[in-house]
């Protein structure tokens, strides 16, 4: 599973906070693996499950 970048971004922006947004957009790849990045999601107050993709094969 991994979740979009843009909808995180999009999300943050919704919330007013561009430069959070700006941040994800600059160090995180297009898609997000949970796992991996788990913490700084958690950090941005975003819930992984609300965003999460299958895995386009």
């Amino acid at each position: 599973m991994t979740i979009s970048k843009a909808a995180v971004i999009t999300a943050l922006r919704q919330r007013g906070q561009h430069s959070r947004a700006d941040f994800v957009d600059r160090e995180l790849p297009d898609r997000i693996d949970p796992t991996r990045h788990g913490g700084l999601l958690a950090t941005l107050h975003l819930d992984p499950s609300e965003f999460a993709e299958a895995d386009p094969a």
